[in-house]
């Protein structure tokens, strides 16, 4: 069996492949220990059967959020110990005259100087010191250290010191991060801030994983999806889990591309809300991928799908703040207690407030594998709708357009803010809450089209399966265009393009499934961020023409500065493949017709038909309203839009746009 799994923060979802059945599952996620529910799935799903699963994790993101990583040491240039702390000098809140940094997670009394310098070119001008750097591994071992980041000036370029510290520290049994093989690239602070960051969640990520592979049945195998959009061994993933931060998400992205492109839509707009938060994204005929990224204010410089998130999500909180108005999010009711119709919660959330409208099913949610309860609902509303002065319908529909207000926000700053237009483009709806929200969102933004897969509330965990396995490397050369070839240029390039065709191969990639992609990181000399560019023949002029896409305009009579090289190692498993349905009838049939019920649509009750969309066929066309339920997902066709299935059983829906 292919399984594809990804752990949320209310459901931990599985897409599995057995000969040429497809089927996906649910269970609630278990926040104490994530594992449970992954492995609970497992046994449910698969008694018995060999199993190639990838998995998508969020123990590296919780463990910085929540700042329960390892203890963890940094050991770096005499001088440069307070270099995480001082950062640059970008404020996250520039006008607040009280704002205070967080402590870092790593305390003055863990940064450690040793003497010794490297050069910019590689040259030692001072030996290190390695009587003191003794001292500090026994000091380490006294204050009961478990991982160490170690990083020196010009490593990239000589990692001659990072390797002796290394042998030194590895006795003691310290888990031990390099910043030249974390991050091969100039800008101490970032490869400071991303080598710390591995340093510190990978103890957590390695035991994670191990307790996983320990419960796993013989001959089973385990791959861990990245931020990039590519997924790696489980080896891999233990040593640098900080390329696994944003790896759910990044499964949606991937997933959302491929069927995408599979059903003739190149420019999308992927909307992914679950229970917690809402992630978007861009794709312009590819992936977009950045390097400036950081997750609790500390920078991540590893290559990430470029995925915007809010705090708006099926579970989020709906609350009065101080003067009265209505704010939505970013806290979650979660798993546990979860909303109130789950029958533990005491807080209104979204999730509430759609079943309240009418909008969910209590009998169809998860299949029917989970009724809802919605008998208390009432109380509650109309409690909060005194203290604002609304009926109970008005405060509902209110926490609705909040929610999606916040989530407009999130896409505009993906879109209109980088000079798209997102009427050029097709929204592509998933996650749990996911088809509940995308017409309104389609409306607000003027998108003509929503794109809703099957299975939506499982996506991430579809592109999981779908990922080819990644492998990026970078090194800093820093030559101008005058004193640099392309010759030049290709011979810096032969030693990672062997060292990515090795990774892949251990990776268990043959050698006719690896694809090596050639960019470089150039800017205008003077300049302080690069644009990455393709490495070909034309890479002078493609940067002149991505510069003026970029930011308006181009100066040929500038020195151009190549920064850094990059490869894109991705190996190309076989993937699963979707069928394709030739049979298009425009009536549904009468056994996709569940019944009727009145449901709240700008302060109106209107009969709306219910419709399991399990039993519609190719070609089946609705016109709303239409509430439509499914395992994974409830899916609401407001009186603006109308529907119809697609040849791969995608619901296209059309919006009637203001």
């Amino acid at each position: 069996m292919i399984i594809g799994v990804d752990t949320g923060g209310t459901f931990t979802d599985f897409i599995y492949k057995d000969g040429d059945k497809w089927g996906v599952y649910k269970v609630l996620s278990t926040p104490s220990n994530p594992a449970q529910a992954v492995l609970e799935g497992l046994k449910y799903l698969s008694v018995g059967k060999r199993k190639q699963i990838v998995h998508g994790s969020t123990v590296a993101t919780n463990a910085i959020l929540e700042r329960h990583g390892a203890r963890t040491a940094l050991i770096t240039n005499k001088g440069f110990e307070d270099i995480i702390e001082i950062g640059r000098q970008n404020r996250t809140r520039l006008y607040d005259l009280a704002y205070r940094k967080e402590p870092h997670i790593i305390p003055s009394e863990l940064r450690f100087g040793l003497q010794g310098r490297i050069l910019q070119t590689g040259e030692a001008l001072n030996p290190l010191d390695m009587e003191t750097a003794k001292d500090i591994a026994l000091h380490l071992k006294q204050l009961d250290v478990e991982s160490v980041a170690v990083c020196f000036l010009f490593s990239y370029v000589n990692p001659d010191h990072e390797k002796k510290v290394k042998e030194l520290l590895e006795p003691y049994g310290f888990q031990i991060s390099l910043s030249h093989e974390i991050l091969s690239e100039f800008r101490e602070f970032e490869r400071t801030s991303t080598t710390v960051i591995n340093a510190y969640v990978s103890p957590k990520m390695q035991r994670y994983i191990g307790y996983l592979t320990d419960n796993l049945d013989p001959g089973d195998t385990l791959g861990i999806m990245q931020s990039n959009g590519g997924s790696i061994s489980v080896e891999t993933a233990m040593r640098e889990s900080v390329r696994t931060i944003l790896s759910g998400p990044a499964g949606g992205a991937v997933g959302a591309y491929e069927i995408g492109k599979m059903a003739g839509y190149t420019k999308l707009i992927t909307f992914d809300m679950g229970g917690t938060s809402t992630d978007v994204s861009l794709i312009d005929n590819d992936l977009s991928l950045t390097f400036e990224s950081s997750i609790s204010g500390y920078p991540v410089k590893v290559p990430m799908i470029d995925i915007h998130t809010v705090g708006a999500g099926g579970g989020s909180i709906a609350r009065l703040d101080e003067a009265g108005a209505l704010k939505v999010g970013p806290e979650s009711a979660g798993a546990d207690p979860g909303p109130i119709c789950y029958g533990k919660g005491d807080s209104i959330t979204v999730t509430d407030a759609n079943l309240y409208l009418g909008r969910l099913i209590p009998e169809h949610f998860l299949g029917g594998g989970m009724i809802l309860k919605d008998g208390e609902l009432p109380s509650y509303f109309e409690n909060m709708a005194q203290k604002v002065r609304l009926s109970s319908l008005e405060l509902a529909e209110g926490i609705l357009d909040v929610a999606n207000t916040a989530m407009e926000r999130a896409i505009r700053v993906i879109s209109v803010e980088r000079g798209y237009d997102p009427r050029e483009f097709t929204l592509f709806s998933f996650g749990g809450a996911g088809g509940m929200h995308a017409a309104f969102l389609a409306r607000l933004l003027s998108i003509p089209k929503v794109l809703l897969p099957r299975d939506p509330g499982i996506l991430s965990a579809i592109g999981m399966i779908m990922a080819d396995v990644i492998k990026d490397y970078s090194l800093t050369i820093m030559r101008n265009q005058e004193n640099v070839t392309s010759t030049f240029l290709s011979d810096q390039f032969m030693e990672i393009e062997e060292r990515g065709r090795q990774d892949l191969k251990s990776e268990g990639i043959p050698d006719d499934g690896i694809v090596l992609e050639k960019y470089l990181d150039m800017r205008y000399e003077g300049q302080s961020y690069e644009i990455i560019v393709p490495f070909d023949g034309h890479y002078i002029e493609r940067f002149h023409a991505l510069h003026e896409k970029t930011y308006g305009y181009r100066n040929e009579d500038k020195i151009i500065e190549i920064v850094n090289i990059r490869l894109r190692a991705r190996g190309v498993p076989e993937k699963p493949r979707f069928q394709k349905s030739e049979k298009r009838v425009k009536a549904p049939p009468s056994d996709a017709f569940l019944g009727e019920k009145d449901v709240v649509f700008d302060g109106n009750r209107i009969p709306t038909k219910i419709v399991a969309r399990d039993n519609l066929r190719s070609g089946n066309r609705l016109e709303g309203p239409v509430i439509m339920v499914e395992y994974s997902s409830t899916i609401v066709i407001p009186p603006f839009a109308s529907a119809y299935v697609d040849e791969y059983g995608n619901i296209i829906m059309e919006i009637m746009t203001e």
